[in-house]
């Protein structure tokens, strides 16, 4: 009977780690869709809804800045109105695997009538949900 109760207590395990894990997932799809979707848009509005409390943003050449995340949503706001989008696109189908889970990345290309823009986007897990904490702009 001890034998059973082990047995039971290690596939809970199994159970609740590839819950966590499936949630973890479903969670970072969502802010990569959501963000697809708004850069599409140019809506500094709806990207603003998946920034951490502080992201950093660069663009062309300048050196990143940390913002909070309203002064972020201004400046993505400023962005997009110099360079309202034709399109975004990600680069490859699914955010990076990198060697920490709580972290993710995916590159874009952001464009607009007068060019466009190879587009970093890191994300960092907030407590169960991914969240941007950095975007840079690079010009093409």
């Amino acid at each position: 009977m001890k034998n059973f109760k082990n047995i039971a207590v290690v596939f809970f395990l199994a159970f609740v780690t590839t819950l966590l894990a499936s949630n973890q997932a479903v969670a970072q799809k969502d802010v990569f869709d959501g963000v697809q979707s708004a850069l599409r848009a140019g809506s500094a509005k709806d990207l603003a809804r998946y920034f951490d409390s502080k992201v950093s943003l660069s663009f062309a050449d300048e050196k990143a800045t940390d913002y909070s995340k309203t002064q972020a949503e201004f400046v993505m706001k400023n962005f997009f109105s110099k360079n309202p989008p034709t399109g975004f696109a990600y680069n490859f189908p699914t955010p990076s695997e990198s060697v920490r889970k709580d972290k993710r990345y995916v590159i874009g290309t952001y464009t607009h009538r007068n060019g466009s823009y190879t587009t970093l986007i890191r994300v960092k897990d907030a407590g169960g949900k991914f969240l941007i904490h950095s975007i840079d702009f690079i010009k093409d």
